[in-house]
Parts: structure tokens; sequence; C-alpha cells
């Protein structure tokens, strides 16, 4: 449930950017239909035994592949429990082949789940979209530190990808298309007005695969917010040809915050969407104007052999993004790279779903990687990218305050950019206030220097440090000192509480 623990900062020790992720999914099911249903989230065994004993005409399990051990021990669980409970399977899980014979199940739920339920249950399926109002993300914390104020809240525009890269699972899940549920801008600002209000933040993690590849629907929103004067703040994802389209300067205008860019590999030939790209121009471009940057990349490719994949990681080391993903090459159930895997008997009939993750084996026999040679490069990858950039909160204090520095450098702005400029200044701010603790836990001479240089150089464009300023930053002292001490006792694993959420006929409490 921590996507960037477990695949991005993960080797960042304290530095490491921590949050959990809600399942968005059921909640949308949950909104979107005409009964009354219960979500829990992250349930222990005996929170999940104490709610399907009330004898629920449906339990729907949505799962992953690495998870597959735990929704057939649910499923084993419901029976034992709640014998006339239809158990129904869904989620990423449910493209494992022949699951319903290897999990006790009445139905498999495959692709997008909203239509799929309305239908099972008698009613409208192509009845209008309600996008529920949630947090994005819970317990963010760098350093022990809690990020102050409300979490950015989730939208979802869409689902699905055409670009159809062979090892997408999202893409292949929703059969290579995208499934929109917010067809214009309109929509888009309307939605946001309604979420922003109700949770009292204008920041939005967009969980779309592509947001920018619809550039027409992204302009239209870019000017509702300019009609109307109200600035929201995105986190989205988006291939580098969509990024090329749409522009940086129209980024910055639409108040992008950070963007995720698969860049895969130095061979940008392998993937149409990194064709002609200069990485490293985007990435240096989009920092400079206040964008932080999201890199992926893949390890042990086909192409990849002991002798070459050390180059693909400088590469990716060079490109300075905020923050790296390193995965394994990994072909997960109904993408195209499976599917090609399978065809040549490459895959691991013994490797147990758990380990299809990608951070720490291959799912099929390289040739060049043997045994625990892929875990060995992968942290190496991220180790190296750490000590040669520097942590990613570092990173994006850095990009905020070249962003302040190239929007304050304009020598006229409208009240756009006068508000994305205040948005960066503000960031710069908040971010600086943990620098003397990267200073303190650096992870080298260099980023121990970096910090102190960084920290003058924001005081010097947006003034001196003020007294309540001050007490924030012994505050963060004091609460990474805590953070310390709890690592050494309890180790660096969060689990969250279970989170019950009721729906009266699509109706939330």
């Amino acid at each position: 449930m921590e996507l960037y623990h477990n695949q991005v900062t993960r080797l960042q020790g304290p530095a490491s950017l921590r949050l959990h992720h809600r399942s968005f999914g059921l909640y949308f099911i949950a909104a979107n239909v005409d009964a009354d249903v219960t979500v829990l989230d992250f349930p222990s065994r005996r929170r999940f035994i104490r709610e399907i004993r009330k004898g629920y005409d449906i339990v729907g399990l949505s799962f992953i592949t690495p998870n597959y051990a735990k929704a057939k021990e649910m499923a084993r669980l419901v029976r034992l429990h709640a014998p006339g409970s239809v158990i129904v399977l869904g989620g990423h899980g449910a493209a494992i082949e022949g699951v319903e014979d290897l999990i006790d199940c009445d139905h498999v739920a495959r692709g997008e789940g909203i239509r799929w339920m309305r239908t099972f249950l008698g009613q409208e399926p192509a009845a209008p979209i309600v996008h529920p109002v949630l947090p994005c993300s819970e317990y963010e914390s760098i350093f022990g530190v809690p990020i102050p104020g409300p979490t950015p809240s989730v939208l979802v525009p869409g689902l699905g990808c055409v670009n159809a890269c062979n090892f997408c699972c999202t893409s292949h899940f929703f059969e290579k298309a995208y499934v929109p549920f917010l067809r214009t801008g309109r929509e888009v600002f309307e939605q946001c007005c309604r979420i922003a209000g109700a949770r009292r933040t204008p920041v939005f993690s967009v969980m779309d695969e592509n947001f920018l590849k619809d550039h027409a629907r992204a302009l239209d929103l870019l000017a509702e917010m300019e009609k109307n004067r109200r600035w929201f703040s995105f986190y989205i994802s988006s291939s580098a040809e969509a990024i090329a389209a749409f522009g940086i300067e129209n980024m910055v205008r639409l108040g992008v915050t950070m963007v995720w860019i698969g860049f895969e590999s130095q061979s940008a030939d392998e993937f149409a969407k990194n064709a002609g790209l200069d990485a490293a121009r985007l990435v240096r471009d989009l920092r400079r104007h206040g964008v932080s940057v999201l890199g992926s990349a893949m390890l042990c490719m086909e192409h990849h052999t002991p002798e070459n994949i050390g180059a693909d990681i400088d590469f990716v080391v060079g490109l300075n993004a905020d923050m790296i993903q390193f995965m394994l090459y990994t072909g997960m159930p109904v993408t195209r790279l499976y599917e090609d895997h399978k065809r040549r008997g490459l895959l691991k009939d013994d490797l147990p779903y758990e380990e299809w993750h990608g951070q720490n084996q291959l799912n099929w026999r390289h040739p060049g990687f043997p045994g625990g040679e892929p875990k060995r490069w992968l942290d190496a990858a991220f180790r190296r990218d750490f000590e040669v950039n520097s942590s990613s909160i570092y990173r994006m204090t850095e990009t905020a305050v070249r962003g302040y520095r190239t929007l304050a450098a304009m020598t006229s702005r409208d009240a756009c950019l006068e508000a994305r400029m205040q948005q960066l200044r503000r960031r710069a701010r908040l971010y600086s206030h943990l620098l003397p603790v990267i200073e303190r836990r650096a992870v080298n001479e260099k980023e121990r220097r970096r910090a102190i240089a960084l920290d003058a150089e924001q005081r010097e464009i947006l003034g001196p440090i003020r007294i309540t300023e001050r007490l924030t930053r012994l505050g963060a002292r004091l609460l990474a000192a805590r953070w310390d001490v709890r690592l050494r006792l309890l180790g660096d694993r969060l689990q969250p509480a279970t989170i019950v959420t009721r729906y009266r006929g699509g109706r939330v409490r």
C-alpha cells in the first residue's frame, strides 16, 4: 500500500516518502450502484471476519496479482463464515489465467468494474458515473515529519491508455483503449470544484495513465480555470510525446506539480512514446519551471546483459529527475509481454504470485540474470540514484526554488502565472523546513553541502526565516529524531488502520 516507499524512494532510509493509498476502485463501484455497500480498506483478518458474518448478499474481493494468496484465504473465510454470500473477484488479480479455478468464487469481474456490477445487479450500466470524494493518500510524512494540511484528493478522469506498452497492466486490462469518465475539460473542472469544496484543498492526484494524451480536454480545463480564476494543482502521469504536444508552459499554467514519465530505457526506439526524445532536456526544462519529475525505468529487459545494463542505469540516474522508479521487466497476466514470455516458455511456473511485483525476482528466465542477480542490480540502481542525486525531498525542494526563480524573472505575468508563482513560493518555503534535517542525515557530503547551499539560496530569494518558521524547523528536527528511534526499535514497516466506509443506496456515510 506504499507505492513510493516500496518502489520509488525505497533505499532512501528516513528520507523516503511515506504515505498510504486507498483502494480507489472499490469506492467508485460503491458510489455508483443502488445498493447498501460497505467498503473495508486494509482489513485485518479479525475485522474482515466480523464484517462478513453480517451476512452480505455479495462479497467482492479486489486484489492485485502479488496479493493472490491473501485473496484466496479471504475467499476461504467467506465460505466458512458467510456460506450464503456470493463471491466476486475483481481488480488486476482477476486477470490471472484460470483464477476462477484457483480461488473459490462464483464470478470474476474483469475490466471496468462499475458497469460490470451494475449489470450484475440488474441496473443501468450506462448511467452517469458519480465521482466519489476521496483523499488520494493518508499518513503522509518524510523523516517522520507529517506533511501539514489536507492530502491531495483523488481525481479519476478515465481508465486505460491507448499507447499499449507491452508490459503495461493498465493498458491491457482495459483492452488497450481509454475509458473516459470525464469527457471534457468543463466536466473535469466541475468535479474539481465539487471535490475541493468538500475536502477544502485545491490539490489533486490524477489517477489517469496518460492525462495529457487528450490535450484538448486538458486545454479546456485550463481555459475553465482561467475564466473562473480558480487555480487547482495536479499530480499527473503522462507520456513524453503527450507532454511535447501539450507544452511545458501550458503545464505550468495548468498547475502540474509533478508528472510521472515512463522513460523505461535509453533505447528510445524500444517504445514509440519516447521516439526522438531528449529525455535529459525534458527533465531539466520541467524542473526549471517548477514541475517535479518522477521518471520510471525498466531493468533486466530483453536486450540487457551484465555488461550493458550499467549504461542504462547511468542514463536514468543522469536524468536527475526528482524521483526514479526502477522496476524489473515483468509481464503480468493479460499483458502482451506475459503472452510473449508464455509462448516462448520463459515464465517461471514455480515462482509464487507473491513475487510478481517487479522489486525482487524476475517472473521469467533471463539468461543474463539468474538467481538473485536482478535484485542486486535493482538495489544498486536505487542506491546510485540516491548517492549521485541526493534524496528526493532535496530534489523536490530544489525544483520548487528553481520554478519560483524562473517565474519571478518574467517581466510580465497574467493572473494565472502570478498564482502559480505564489504557489511555488509557498511550496519552496514549506519544503525548505526539512533542509536542516537533510543536512544532518545526508547520504553523503555532497548532499550535506547541497542542502546548506539550497537553504541559503531560498533565503536569498524568499526572504529571511521568520520566528514561526524557526519553531517549525525545530519541531521537524525533534520529530525526525523520534523517527530515528522508532526505526531502530521497530523497523520501518507501517500498517494502516482499517478504514470502514458505508454507502446506503449510493449515499456515503
